[in-house]
């Protein structure tokens, strides 16, 4: 049983409709002045100001991930197979962690369009059959 009706408040006397944080209006306010806040920071960095170049670049720029270099891997002739081979790879060392983990990824990405188009084709055949009977 509902102790409230549609549309009625179980706080009446709440926060109003649109009235806005102090927080949301600080960050309003920072925004506002961002512009001048990284010309500022800029100019430091420039300065030698190591700190200011440290936030620049920690804040403003992705971290640069590295780049595995491509490493051919045999793999076998079925999915199943195919994890094996990773698997294998990735314990030899002949694959890092993040390239495993893609391929993987990839791997169970085509195992999920496999089987999707396996189910599409015997929804087809039984849609056939049954359309044959009648």
């Amino acid at each position: 049983m509902a102790r409230y009706k549609p549309g009625e408040s179980g706080n009446p006397s709440g926060k109003p409709r649109g009235a806005v944080s102090k927080t949301t209006k600080l960050r309003r306010s920072i925004e506002r002045d961002l512009p001048d806040i990284l010309s500022a920071l800029v100019a430091q960095a420039k300065e030698g100001d190591v700190q200011a170049a440290k936030l620049l670049v920690d804040r403003c720029l992705p971290a640069l991930r590295p780049v595995d270099a491509p490493t051919p891997v045999q793999l076998g002739d079925t999915l199943t197979e195919h994890g094996q081979s990773v698997m294998a790879a990735l314990s030899t060392g002949q694959l890092g962690v993040s390239q495993a983990a893609s391929l993987l990824a990839a791997l169970s990405a085509l195992a999920k369009i496999i089987e999707t188009d396996e189910l599409t084709r015997r929804v087809e055949q039984l849609e056939k059959a049954r359309t044959d009977e009648h």
